[in-house]
């Protein structure tokens, strides 16, 4: 009897709630625990789930970001109420901003606390509000099933982005009746684009004397990357990517004109402006904005993208193809047909790949940016994945790392969040322990999350952290520069990186001169422990590339 009452007091809604977590396919959990979460810690236990207890909930947050956007499915990390909430708040506001599926679970107060100013106490619905596509307080055990299940289509559906389950530390212990049970998940079937639009589409390609594809993140989502290679390859179209649909045609297919998206105007910008059409494929306005490319309004544009184009002034399509990307461009391309070569681009094309090899043997120190870059690439392998933080790496990756297949270089660039680069690796490393994992930072982006190393001995996940050391806020010092000829205020000191890593259990090693980098990642990634690579850099290239561009826009 005594045995019978325990196992009932045991089933709890904290006890379904994580029953449903297992339904949904839950794998990790990153997160602290906190008072007002001990009856959802106590279940968690008791599952198949892996708790990953972090060292701040941003770090956890940006764990079940990265692991969103490797995997499609929801990355859950969580958090008790008042502080631990509000850490959670700018990863939740990346994955969202990003596209990456997230659910946030937080503890909080009794309902019965709630009408009063209590200890802790927020109303962490309402703050998540608008960082989330939905938020829900859990007030009835018997309604945990739904508010998870919709959680989680949310999260996942097109545009994915996170969502939020707050669930009131008496809800949790309440009990659950015997035929309460997780509702089971299902998979939406795929909606295909109307075949009127699709010959309206590929009409217009065919009519199209300078057509160029601006790819976005959605063709990643989409699983378009194959399509979207032979689509362009048949139709001799030119592809331009943004920073988050980097590899989704490889950079050494000749119609891959590689990246846009940094501030200054460069090679793809051109080839942009002397467009007549833009086939925009799974592009959405948060990664590059229209006024960037198109100012005047004057390209025509086809959207094709799982979803109705965003409204904006300046990204006004003639047509919409709306519907499963990969199956929409292979009914686009058997419908149309070019000849032509795209000389133009593929003239500045051979401009981009000529300056970028020139880099390739630059023996100065402290390292420049292309350089380094460069050099890891030779060590990555094609789908081995790189983690950017943000800062001016991010602009220097963004313009010299290049992709062969799509997810593998991951960047915040819906948000942009400095932080970012460390947490996510450690995700990315959980979901891809195959694969060599490589996050790069500064050393600023690196000091705002650092403290995850620790997890990352803990949860032994062994990447390897290659950091910029330029002693300050590059890209902003970089900003100032180009606007007011000098900076202020960006400047700061450095712990020794190397003892920092030794200091957590880990292996730290630094570069004194260009020769040692590529022999250096190889030995990093062969520890069995998580490595940081203290890599000086040298960002007078920072100026002296806007001023090149400035030089190259007038000559192309």
């Amino acid at each position: 009897m005594e045995k019978q009452q325990k196992e009932k007091r045991q089933r709890n809604a904290a006890d379904l709630l994580v029953e449903c977590l297992q339904e949904e396919g839950v794998e990790y959990i990153f997160g602290i625990p906190g008072e007002e979460n001990l009856a959802v810690m106590n279940a968690i236990d008791q599952s198949t789930i892996k708790f990953i207890t972090t060292r701040h909930e941003q770090g956890a947050a940006f764990m079940a970001d990265v692991y969103g956007r490797l995997t499609g499915k929801a990355g859950v990390c969580l958090a008790t109420l008042g502080p631990g909430a509000t850490n959670l708040v700018t990863g939740v506001a990346d994955a969202d901003s990003d596209g990456a599926p997230l659910v946030a679970i937080t503890g909080q107060v009794g309902t019965e606390r709630m009408h009063i100013t209590g200890h802790q106490f927020l109303d962490l619905t309402k703050m998540f509000e608008p960082i989330t596509k939905r938020t829900k307080m859990v007030v009835r055990p018997d309604t945990v099933g739904e508010i998870v299940r919709l959680a989680f289509k949310y999260a996942e559906s097109e545009k994915p982005g996170a969502t939020h389950i707050d669930m009131p530390v008496n809800v949790a212990k309440m009990p659950v009746l015997e035929g309460e049970k997780p509702l089971r998940k299902k998979i939406a079937p795929k909606e295909y684009a109307e075949l009127d639009t699709v010959q309206d589409a590929a009409g217009m390609i065919f009519q199209a004397k300078n057509p160029v594809i601006l790819a976005g993140s959605g063709v990643v989502r989409g699983h378009a990357s194959k399509e979207l290679t032979e689509f362009a390859t048949k139709l001799k179209i030119p592809v331009i990517n943004t920073m988050m649909a980097k590899g989704v045609i490889p950079f050494d297919n000749p119609y891959s004109m590689w990246t846009i998206g940094i501030p200054q105007k460069d090679y793809q910008n051109k080839i942009m402006e002397e467009a007549d059409l833009v086939i925009a494929v799974g592009y959405d306005i948060v990664e590059y904005a229209p006024a960037k490319w198109n100012p005047e309004g004057k390209i025509d544009i086809v959207h094709v993208d799982m979803r109705p184009a965003h409204i904006n002034k300046l990204y006004q399509p003639e047509v919409e193809v709306v519907g499963d990307i990969a199956d929409a461009l292979v009914q686009i391309g058997r419908r149309t047909s070019r000849r032509q070569e795209p000389e133009r681009a593929l003239e500045i094309r051979r401009m981009m790949v000529e300056e970028h090899e020139s880099y390739a043997s630059d023996d100065s120190f402290p390292m420049k940016p292309q350089r380094i870059l460069n050099d890891v690439r030779k060590v990555m392998g094609r789908e081995d994945i790189v983690i950017s933080d943000v800062g001016a790496h991010k602009m220097w990756i963004a313009r010299h790392y290049n992709c062969y297949e799509p997810n593998t270089c991951i960047i915040s660039n819906g948000f942009a969040t400095m932080g970012i680069s460390v947490p996510g690796a450690i995700g990315a490393k959980l979901v891809h322990p195959e694969k060599k994992i490589l996050a790069v930072c500064g050393d600023g982006g690196f000091m705002m999350n650092c403290q995850e190393f620790e997890t990352a001995l803990r949860a032994k996940t062994p990447f390897v952290t290659l950091i910029f050391h330029d002693s300050s806020y590059g890209l902003i010092k970089w900003k100032q520069m180009d606007q007011y000829g000098k900076s202020c205020y960006v400047d700061f000191t450095n712990p020794d990186f190397v003892k920092f890593a030794e200091s957590m259990g880990a292996i730290g090693y630094r570069i004194t001169k260009a020769e040692e980098l590529v022999p250096t990642l190889k030995k990093a990634f062969e520890q069995e422990v998580p490595v940081i690579i203290d890599c000086p850099v040298d960002y007078a290239e920072n100026t002296k590339l806007t001023a090149h561009l400035k030089e190259l826009m007038e000559k192309l």
